[in-house]
């Protein structure tokens, strides 16, 4: 009843979903699902502490990578940059399927832009195939926001148009930022203020995270994590709130 609650509260009412996460990992605690679904309202809430132990103990009962890429989000939150790009050098990286490597690279680039190296930041999504035709919108987004974070307003639109289009699923909030931009258009090149005139309307809903997640109002986001991972599921398939 517990963990049902908490899945179902814990994008609307993170703090109230933390409580019968906690309630449910008092009668579960063993059990590694319980842990897992602990760990993750506990990033949806801000516990990135909490998320970050709880996540750690459903990988050992569990096995496999876990949702390494959020918990490497979570260390960035709680300003440890350094320790989130460890984790992408674990081997228990090198077990992530291509969803967790996308968010783990995304996360890595947000942490090296924490650290002061945004070149470096934007030449791992490059090197990532950011550039590629077929690019992952959450790619396009991170390297989008890290063009923002840097004043490059310009090509910022650009890339968030790029997302955008990519963005099938609605896991970012592109067309928001895309929004901002051209309200700040007085600075935007022509080329691509014609484009902030194109600029899409929005969809019903566009998912915030870029972190995607803003990967946090008070959490990470350096680019932002863009999509929460699910609440609820089997050990290991989770991802982060994008961030880059």
């Amino acid at each position: 009843m517990h963990l049902v609650a908490a899945g179902t509260l814990a994008d609307e009412e993170p703090e109230l979903a933390w409580r019968h996460a906690r309630a449910a990992r008092s009668k579960g605690g063993r059990i590694a699902v319980v842990r897992e679904t602990v760990g993750l309202v506990a990033y949806r809430a801000g516990e990135w502490a909490e998320a970050i132990s709880e996540l750690r103990a459903a990988r050992r009962m569990g096995g496999g990578p876990g949702h390494l890429a959020v918990m490497a989000d979570c260390e960035r939150a709680l300003q440890h940059p350094e320790k989130a790009i460890e984790l992408s050098r674990s081997a228990e990286a090198d077990q992530l399927d291509e969803d967790g490597a996308i968010e783990m690279t995304i996360v890595v680039a947000g942490a090296r832009s924490d650290l002061g190296q945004p070149d470096a930041a934007l030449v791992l999504l490059e090197e990532s195939g950011v550039r590629k035709e077929d690019a992952d919108a959450r790619l396009l987004y991170a390297y989008a926001d890290l063009l923002a974070g840097a004043g490059r307003r310009g090509e910022a639109l650009e890339w968030f148009m790029k997302a955008y289009d990519a963005d099938a699923g609605e896991d970012t909030d592109a067309a928001e930022r895309i929004a901002e931009l051209a309200d700040a258009g007085d600075h935007v090149p022509a080329d691509d203020a014609r484009a902030a005139d194109a600029a899409p309307p929005n969809r019903s809903g566009p998912a915030s995270s870029g972190d995607g997640r803003s990967p946090g109002d008070d959490e990470p986001t350096g680019g932002h994590h863009h999509q929460s991972p699910p609440v609820q599921g089997s050990t290991g398939t989770g991802e982060p709130q994008d961030r880059s």
